[in-house]
């Protein structure tokens, strides 16, 4: 058995601008436009142009991405047109299958990776599979902790456990 590569700790922000010049080679502009808030990513979780820019060097620092080729802007500067390296191709591939560990990082985190899948014609059944096993067996706990609970901690672990189960009924779903 092979043991996969370590995965770099990246921001959200991070992981949306890797897994979207690992679909296709792209100068930071382009992403821009799909992590706006009306883009096909930015909906879901928008990244703010600088973010953009920022999250690219660091990638880039990081050995994650390269800047393939240099093309002459249009009324601006340089674009420089980044494309993934083999480890950060192996980095996205790891993170797209990864569920997320908390009810909380459903809205964030995992619609990100369903909208990140569904762009590529990818089928999320198995990642929302993988979710369900790590959120259903969180929703009998958190029962018990609404039931044994008093004042403010009854109503906080009554909103978790409502969260709980409602994203086994979203997962469901999938």
């Amino acid at each position: 058995m092979s043991i996969p590569p370590a995965t770099p700790s990246l921001s959200l922000a991070e992981w949306i601008v890797l897994t979207l010049v690992d679909e296709a080679p792209a100068h930071g502009f382009a992403i821009a436009a799909l992590t706006a808030e009306d883009g096909d990513v930015g909906r879901v979780w928008h990244v703010p142009r600088p973010i953009v820019y920022r999250a690219a060097d660091r990638l880039t620092a990081a050995g994650l991405l390269v800047v393939a080729e240099t093309q002459a802007g249009h009324r601006g500067p340089q674009r420089s047109i980044l494309t993934v390296t083999p480890e950060g191709a192996a980095a996205v591939a790891g993170w797209l299958d990864r569920p997320v560990r908390h009810v909380r990082e459903l809205r964030s985190e995992f619609l990100v990776k369903l909208a990140l899948l569904t762009r590529r014609g990818l089928p999320v059944g198995d990642l929302a599979a993988a979710q369900r096993a790590v959120i259903a067996p969180l929703e009998p706990a958190l029962a018990r902790r609404r039931d044994e609970a008093a004042g403010f901690a009854a109503i906080l672990a009554a909103w978790r456990h409502e969260n709980a189960r409602a994203a086994l009924n979203f997962l469901d779903g999938l």
